[in-house]
């Protein structure tokens, strides 16, 4: 696949094992308004493989459905992304405190910081047309982790006070339908660049290209349907992680 450049505009971007475990992270200069450990989790750390959740499927309980995404933590996920976007709040903040009971490692909600609050979980994730990240670091504590998207040049300002960006879509992406169209890695080295951030690379990554964007220099990887596709989750999570350069 060829890769494409990085275009301003978003909309025509066709042109465009734990936390603790990474023993290169001291060696890396923390960028400029960076907090390499917020809340005492190691940002670069919790990217080495994030797993962001699918829906909860028909006829799965809130409890059968945490105990399954609990299942990428077990193979070797570094973080949870909660993501149900068709979901209400309230089962939102349900199956995050249920996936919180069940898993050790970061828990973060898209979007949705005000559940993240209400959750107790370790952060959010904003997208590029939520509240912007500025916002939502005056109005939550220190420890809280924020992340944001970037799929673009005019996206990078946003995430100034961000503690990690998510770039991508690297490669075309049925999981989210307003994703864009795919950057390529150069756009996702471009994007890297400018940034300069904790980096986890999104978009259409799967167990037969993982190797090649892992080895872009980004700090780790998010996916949704390479793990939660079918209910081979943990081997899903497993085979992915044994791809990280670090492990």
């Amino acid at each position: 696949m060829g890769d494409r450049a990085v275009n301003s505009n978003r909309n025509d971007r066709s042109n465009d094992l734990s936390p603790n475990d990474r023993s290169d992270e001291s060696d890396r200069p923390a960028p400029p308004n960076c907090t390499e450990v917020r809340g005492g989790i190691r940002i670069r750390s919790m990217l080495t493989l994030m797993a962001i959740t699918d829906k909860i499927r028909d006829g799965e309980s809130i409890s059968d459905f945490a105990t399954r995404i609990a299942g990428a933590a077990r193979g070797g996920a570094t973080s949870i992304q909660v993501r149900l976007k068709t979901e209400p709040a309230s089962v939102i903040l349900e199956a995050t405190r249920e996936i919180m009971k069940r898993v050790t490692v970061p828990v973060i909600v898209n979007d949705r910081f005000d559940i993240a609050l209400a959750a107790g979980c370790h952060g959010v994730h904003l997208g590029a047309d939520d509240i912007p990240v500025s916002a939502v670091r005056k109005h939550t504590p220190e420890s809280f982790i924020i992340g944001t998207s970037v799929g673009c040049t005019d996206e990078v300002a946003n995430s100034r006070d961000a503690d990690f960006v998510g770039i991508g879509p690297v490669y075309n992406t049925g999981s989210k339908a307003d994703a864009g169209n795919a950057i390529g890695l150069d756009g996702l080295q471009s994007l890297m660049h400018q940034a300069n951030k904790p980096t986890i690379a999104i978009g259409g990554i799967t167990i037969s290209n993982a190797h090649e964007v892992l080895h872009s220099a980004v700090d780790g990887i998010a996916v949704i349907g390479a793990i939660f596709a079918d209910y081979n989750v943990e081997d899903n999570a497993r085979q992915l992680r044994s791809l990280s350069p670090v492990s």
